[in-house]
């Protein structure tokens, strides 16, 4: 056998001397060099030689794939068919292709927006979680068990004592269980109540709540929040307005309303959200003062305020995601 490998070495250099053109060094490639060649195969043939002979034809075989290999490349790049492969020409003076770059949503974009005013105000970011207990959706915020607002029908309960939050008003709640006044903060996120789907209502949505609590907070300081927060974010010249309401966890308690152009261009006055000044019964629930301590809340629809800052008239537009909507903002 360790003559067959000198042979088949003399053959494959007498055979690359025969070579003239691309293809047919291409065909010696195949017979030789490639995964089942002459050339290649000595390599495997090794172990079927004698112990004695093993060394020997390694020496003979790795030579000689080594020569072959050394010859055969050396002739490839004078044939022209290695040293450069011909790749096709680029017109530099054709228009560029557009580049599809993608974007934030509009209401990430409105959040990240909503922070950024609220944190220049001076306000922590706080979060909590989607599923809660009734403890913190309902109790502590002194809503009792026979308050509308905790029927089943009106909300995506887990089982009998978790439910899918009604507001971000629960991370106020954890809030003041694990921190002491002076607390200003506010809480973003997404909020579930089974409404009825139209124009300006969805199953699903995102609230954006603030809460200060310290020594002698009164509404004066929740109205001016509120104004330099709506006309840092709408404009100066945005009119809106506080209408009295009910909150189990304010008193007083407001509505506040924005004035806006609906779909039919008529103006109108779209609620955007509550607020009031914090219910004793709430503090008394999360063990703070409430003889020393008075604080403000309110909570925004972060939909509605997109609505009217961009002029969109239906809420559902916003979870269609349709490209030709969101491509404009």
């Amino acid at each position: 056998m360790l003559d067959d490998f000198k042979k088949i070495g003399s053959e494959a250099a007498a055979a690359l001397g025969e070579v003239k053109d691309a293809a047919a060094l291409e065909e010696f490639r195949i017979k030789y060099l490639g995964r089942k060649g002459l050339v290649t195969g000595m390599l495997s043939q090794i172990g079927q030689l004698d112990k004695d002979d093993r060394r020997k034809g390694g020496q003979i075989a790795n030579k000689t794939k080594k020569e072959v290999t050394a010859a055969f490349e050396e002739l490839k790049a004078k044939l022209g068919t290695g040293a450069k492969e011909v790749k096709p020409l680029v017109d530099v003076t054709l228009p560029a292709v557009d580049v599809c770059s993608g974007k934030s949503h509009v209401i990430s974009q409105t959040v990240s927006e909503l922070l950024e005013i609220f944190g220049r105000m001076g306000f922590n970011i706080a979060y909590g979680p989607e599923v809660e207990d009734e403890w913190h959706n309902f109790i502590a915020l002194n809503i009792p068990q026979e308050h509308p607002a905790r029927d089943p029908v009106d909300n995506f309960y887990i089982d009998d004592t978790h439910l899918l939050r009604t507001q971000t008003s629960t991370i106020q709640i954890r809030v003041m269980e694990n921190q002491k006044p002076p607390i200003r903060v506010i809480a973003p996120g997404r909020v579930y109540r089974p409404d009825t789907v139209d124009a300006t209502h969805m199953f699903m949505f995102h609230q954006l709540e603030a809460l200060v609590v310290d020594e002698n907070i009164t509404m004066v300081d929740l109205k001016t929040s509120v104004d330099q927060f709506i006309h840092a974010f709408f404009g100066p010249e945005t009119k809106w307005r506080f209408r009295p309401s009910f909150f189990p966890f304010t008193e007083p308690s407001c509505e506040i309303d924005l004035l806006w152009i609906d779909k039919n261009g008529n103006e109108e006055w779209m609620e955007v959200g509550g607020c009031g000044m914090v219910d004793p019964n709430v503090f008394d629930a999360v063990g703070i003062d409430s003889e020393k301590y008075t604080g403000w809340a309110f909570g925004f629809g972060i939909e509605r305020l997109a609505m009217r800052k961009y002029g969109i008239t239906d809420i559902r537009l916003l979870f269609e995601n349709d490209l030709r909507f969101l491509s404009q903002f």
